[in-house]
């Protein structure tokens, strides 16, 4: 069985001065609290609402 791509996704800025948008992506990658890092699954998705909040995070590929 093959491994499924991850992307390990850390939250590094605030999302305070920004679009609320932005803000509710955040939470709905399932962000809780600033410098938190979580494994997300390498889909078009994901990347998609990274991209939106590309100055918000840091992105790791796994």
């Amino acid at each position: 069985m093959e491994k499924q791509n991850t992307l390990k996704v850390t939250w590094v800025k605030s999302t305070i001065g920004y679009n609320k948008n932005q803000a509710k992506i955040i939470e709905a990658l399932g962000f809780k609290k600033l410098n938190q890092t979580r494994e997300l699954p390498d889909n078009p998705s994901i990347r998609g609402s990274l991209f939106k909040v590309k100055h918000l995070v840091k992105v790791v590929e796994e």
